[in-house]
């Protein structure tokens, strides 16, 4: 039977302890097949995905798998990148929630009047909207995916006012080749961004009138019980909300099984059912196989002729939030694959060969 592992204690070991942040069940127990899961540990261990650190498996709520390859175990902080782009996310819903923020179509640069006059100035900035930033689609010239782009976050970190450099980028061209925004899928040109959710930090700063790490501590992660975290921030001292927070592997799969119940967290509602709805919900095209939500990746996987839709919080190296609604399954996967070629197909060929294959012939699936 598959061995459960924290932090290299074996399960019954972890539950003595006095370990209830999770129920827990053994795989079989969940309608899952532990032998994909046991060869996974297995593959992982000796290499076969380079430097994996950890991987949780919970479905309808148990954890059903947890193992972790460094030394940091448990009690590590992941620096999963942009995976906090999905948390700004989650902010900004609860913030609308509260009706600090008036919702998505609110205009972005009108929360800056101190920055004007900007550079580049265009009537359409003006019109550029909470949403645009959250759908990775506004017209802001900004691609760090194009070295030569004047947005790429590479350059905003050579300078010490993040906000303006985001407010200062040109309005983007559209060459015959490039679809325009009206004749792109949902109407919105995809282009990824993190000065866009860079931003929205110092926005949901002027909306709540609370630092963002208040802010977050107070309606985020204090109802989910996640107090050991770390944020980065900007040479301005605000909470870098694109990229580099640090939590527990535990805690970021809380994030996952809350948007898996529709934004509630032990009977408790933290963000509205309608906010996850549209964050999980395609608005952006980014391939032929991959749509953008709220900050959110939606990518459908083909295993054995059978497709599996994953909704995911993404970052640099291949770390991996997923949430399988049909499943009623959310996994982690971090990793330090920093450095390696293509790490998110790295992490996507373990899903695809050994999570996907857990859930094959289970019950409910």
């Amino acid at each position: 039977m598959l061995s459960l592992l924290l932090a290299g204690v074996p399960l019954a070991a972890a539950a003595a302890a006095g370990d209830d942040e999770w129920p827990r069940a053994v795989p079989a127990a969940a309608g899952l097949n532990p032998a994909p899961l046991e060869a996974m540990d297995a593959a992982v261990r000796k290499g076969d995905f380079k430097q994996i650190t950890s991987i949780l498996v919970a479905r309808d709520g148990k954890l059903v798998f947890e193992s972790y390859y460094d030394a940091d175990g448990e009690a590590g902080l992941r620096n999963t990148r942009s995976v906090t782009k999905s948390v700004t996310g989650m902010l900004v819903g609860i913030a609308i929630g509260q009706g600090k923020l008036a919702g998505v179509s609110a205009p972005v640069f009108a929360f800056f009047p101190e920055k004007r006059p900007v550079r580049h100035p265009d009537p359409r900035k003006d019109k550029i909207t909470v949403e645009d930033l959250l759908t990775m689609s506004s017209l802001l010239e900004c691609d760090d995916q194009n070295q030569y782009s004047r947005g790429n976050e590479e350059s905003m970190y050579l300078l010490e006012d993040w906000t303006q450099f985001a407010l200062d980028l040109p309005i983007r061209g559209f060459p015959d080749w490039v679809p325009k925004p009206q004749d792109s899928p949902h109407g919105r040109s995809f282009s990824y961004c993190t000065a866009g959710p860079t931003l929205l930090g110092p926005l949901l700063e002027k909306a709540s009138g609370e630092k963002v790490e208040q802010f977050a501590a107070r309606t985020l992660f204090g109802p989910l019980g996640i107090t050991r975290l770390k944020w980065q921030h900007t040479p301005a001292g605000v909470a870098m909300t694109g990229g580099g927070l640090g939590l527990r592997s535990r805690d970021l799969l809380k994030l996952g099984q809350l948007y898996l119940d529709q934004g509630v967290w032990r009977g408790k509602r933290i963000l509205s059912a309608e906010w996850v709805r549209q964050s999980m919900a395609p608005h952006a095209e980014v391939d032929e196989n991959t749509e953008y939500g709220y900050f959110w990746w939606i990518k459908n996987f083909t295993q054995d002729g059978k497709t599996y839709r994953a909704v995911m919080m993404s970052g640099s190296g291949g770390n991996k939030v997923v949430v399988m609604p049909e499943q009623r399954l959310v996994a982690v996967i971090t990793t330090t694959n920093f450095q390696a070629k293509m790490p998110h197909a790295i992490s996507e060929k373990l899903m695809s060969d050994y999570l996907f294959k857990a859930l094959q012939g289970a019950s409910g699936t």
